[in-house]
């Protein structure tokens, strides 16, 4: 008869699918940050690292994605600490633009390095 295996709940550990992801958390040398890596949430942070602010429709129009789509991934970006999200108003015009914060400029910069090395380490024939 097989035997069970350990339930990491009831040891007090956590799967790291599991957890929550934090601004705080790092990513080994050998994973990649999941909150980064997912196409429209690495669209985010990539195009706020070129431009000081965003406005919810330019990023919209920028990524071709839906309301609700850009809105599940900033929230998600925003959770982690590596956007920021203001809200106004302009007459009577909601805006909501978001800022690229220091925690995730220096996400950004080590997913980047970390896409670097897996491209260097494949071209290494």
């Amino acid at each position: 008869m097989a035997k069970a295996a350990p339930n990491p709940a009831a040891s007090g550990s956590t799967d790291s699918r599991s957890r929550k992801h934090s601004a705080t958390d790092t990513p080994t040398a050998l994973e990649l940050d999941p909150v980064i890596h997912e196409r429209v949430r690495l669209g985010i942070i990539s195009a706020l690292a070129v431009n000081e602010v965003l406005s919810f429709n330019d990023l919209k129009k920028l990524l071709e994605t839906t309301d609700g789509n850009l809105s599940v991934h900033a929230r998600k970006l925003e959770n982690a600490g590596y956007v920021k999200c203001t809200k106004s108003f302009v007459g009577r015009q909601p805006r909501t633009e978001f800022r690229l914060t220091a925690p995730g400029r220096r996400a950004l910069n080590a997913y980047l390095g970390h896409m670097e090395s897996v491209i260097r380490s494949t071209r290494k024939d």
